[in-house]
């Protein structure tokens, strides 16, 4: 566990996501309420964390010392396969330098983490590029109402749905992976728009400024956006890019994740 911190040069504070086979959630939370048990049953295995009081079986560095845990049952056939074979709950948070963009990619993983790894033990497996690309959504169970704690690949308008109520925003301390204001953040400074018009206005006088500038937009195709946005990050920073304009999607489903993660690309760091 503590080489899980150092290698990404994580505060030891911020806890880990467990990722488990949809049966093992009651060996690793306690307490679990009804309507986490119905998120469950509609969205694992999938990209949906949630907060539940942990277990004796977790321990106090996967938490950061707090009575909660997040879980998740992934559904890439190859962590299914991981988990099915060790019989292990997994704390496996992205594979990138803390605060950095993440990885979609096994090489991504290399580019960031490779000269942290030691040949002698440890393997990146390759599943090929992330489907779709933006983390998990993350919802507390453990307050009433629930509370989202970050927008991600189940649209919160879904999670609404199969609760019967809305989420409500979160509040108090950071408890759970990518609540920090600062984060998912290349080297070049993030500009933010509402639209492309404004965007190609932006550009043209960074460029005339001398800057050098890439822009990210995928317009409404929200499934393409989610997918390359990490992807469209990295490449901005390889081609040594100043400045990225990035037009901010629809606020309807992948696109609150989308819209998250790039506000807190922007955020002052």
């Amino acid at each position: 566990m503590a080489r899980i911190f150092a290698v990404k040069d994580r505060p030891t504070g911020h806890p880990l996501i467990v990722h488990i086979l949809p049966e093992w959630l009651d060996d690793w939370a306690v307490d679990v309420p009804e309507r986490a048990r119905v998120l469950a049953a509609a969205c694992w295995p999938g990209p949906l964390t949630m907060l539940l009081r942990r277990s004796t079986r977790v321990p106090d560095a996967v938490t950061g010392g707090r009575d909660t845990v997040g879980l998740r049952a992934p559904a890439h056939p190859l962590t299914e396969q991981l988990l099915a074979t060790t019989g292990l709950g997994i704390a496996a948070p992205s594979a990138n330098r803390f605060g950095r963009v993440s990885p979609t990619t096994a090489q991504h993983v290399v580019d960031d983490l490779g000269p942290y790894l030691d040949p002698a033990r440890d393997a990146v497996l390759d599943g090929g590029p992330s489907p779709i690309g933006v983390e998990s959504t993350i919802v507390d169970c453990t307050v009433d109402p629930p509370q989202l704690l970050r927008p991600g690949g189940i649209p919160t308008e879904d999670v609404e749905r199969l609760l019967d109520l809305g989420l409500a925003v979160a509040s108090g301390p950071s408890r759970a992976a990518g609540m920090l204001a600062s984060h998912y953040a290349p080297r070049a400074r993030v500009l933010l728009v509402e639209d492309a018009a404004t965007a190609e206005r932006e550009t043209a006088a960074l460029r005339a400024d001398g800057r050098r500038v890439a822009v990210v937009d995928h317009g409404d195709d929200l499934v393409t956006y989610a997918q390359r946005l990490y992807a469209d990050l990295r490449a901005a920073d390889a081609a040594g890019a100043d400045a990225i304009v990035a037009v901010l999607p629809p606020a309807r489903g992948l696109g609150h994740a989308i819209r998250d993660r790039l506000v807190k690309a922007a955020a002052a760091r």
